[in-house]
């Protein structure tokens, strides 16, 4: 098992900063979830940088609990209750999303909102080349996650209930200003690459002003896959979706072809041999994702979007580095990301300049 793979696989014991009265929620699930039965033990996903997560096991099964965090927050950020309603909503229409249960809004229980979920058992993949795998498997893999996010934006969003979860139209213009002031609340420095972007972005904005269902951090290891089947069984991590444009959700997703090593994850894809490992390169996945999405004319502008994308990146990162900061980041490995801002700003101004 890889490094990054091993860090972010399984669970461990509650983090001193993320515990709770484990009696208290039994009492509450006992009361509140259909089936549930003692007694209760709790136990921390590794991974997650933002939303603490919780295994819950008890006699009646395996649960998942994610919460807000303890401690001062920024304005709008972690809303799990957002979370809970796009699954429900999705999950009703057949896309795959955990089972949600219920949403508890009182912090009285364990100290902040929170819900909870199905567990669902399969393989979540930390690297993205899959490492150990046959080139066919891989190829059907990324293929069906091709396939996922497409089927996401093509969802008539006002069919399953969603109509007002975001505010169709201007989605780029909404994001800069919310991400400039993140990142403007949590700042620890000066960046010139990012004032940079937060002057040049609103000014650059396509007039492609599509609209769908979009997830905000649509990547890899926030998917469960079947256990044996190249197949995408549950997407997780809903807590940037709103109702937005699909091109930035995708290209978001394809800076995987781009990642540099930053010290923030996995490795991306850049400067693989992606034809031996069986993996598309970004041109042929974006073809596929523009016939299943039927976009005829690719992604016209794309410096755009990723220079979008790289400051988007940046700005949450600099939002949990202000956490660390202020000590309420979710997970061990948060202070990373400090040092992730200055060169996820420096390719989003790259971007920034190739587009002119």
């Amino acid at each position: 098992m890889s490094g990054r793979q091993d860090q972010n696989t399984g669970t461990r014991k509650v983090r001193d900063g993320h515990r709770f009265d484990v009696g208290r929620l039994e009492t509450w699930l006992h009361a509140h979830v259909d089936g549930f039965q003692g007694p209760l033990d709790v136990s921390q996903f590794k991974g997650g940088q933002s939303n603490p997560t919780y295994l819950l096991q008890a006699a009646s099964g395996l649960y998942v609990l994610r919460r807000k965090p303890p401690g001062q927050l920024l304005k709008s950020a972690h809303a799990v209750d957002r979370e809970f309603r796009v699954i429900s909503a999705l999950h009703a229409s057949g896309f795959p999303v955990p089972r949600p249960y219920i949403l508890c809004d009182d912090a009285e229980v364990i100290g902040t909102m929170f819900y909870v979920m199905e567990f669902v058992d399969g393989r979540i993949f930390w690297e993205l080349d899959l490492p150990g795998m046959e080139p066919a498997e891989r190829s059907a893999i990324y293929d069906n996650v091709n396939e996922t996010i497409a089927r996401l934006h093509t969802i008539d969003y006002e069919a399953i209930g969603l109509g007002d979860f975001g505010v169709p139209g201007n989605y780029f213009e909404r994001q800069i200003s919310r991400w400039t002031r993140q990142y403007r609340a949590s700042e620890t420095g000066t960046i010139a690459a990012m004032d940079k972007l937060i002057e040049w972005l609103p000014g650059n904005i396509p007039t492609d002003d599509s609209v769908s269902v979009v997830h905000g951090d649509f990547r890899l290891d926030n998917m469960v896959l079947h256990p044996t089947e190249p197949k995408v069984i549950a997407v997780l991590d809903w807590e940037l979706s709103t109702i937005g444009h699909p091109l930035a959700d995708f290209t978001y997703h394809l800076m995987a072809w781009q990642m540099p090593e930053i010290g923030i994850g996995s490795v991306g894809l850049a400067g693989k041999p992606l034809a031996d490992l069986g993996i598309p390169d970004e041109d042929a996945y974006i073809a596929r994702y523009c016939e299943r999405t039927g976009r005829g004319d690719g992604i016209p502008g794309r410096d755009f979007y990723f220079a979008f994308n790289f400051f988007r990146l940046a700005a949450i990162l600099q939002g949990i580095a202000g956490r660390v900061r202020d000590g309420t980041a979710a997970s061990a490995h948060a202070s990373q990301a400090v040092k992730a801002v200055q060169p996820l700003a420096d390719l989003g101004w790259t971007h920034a300049a190739k587009h002119g």
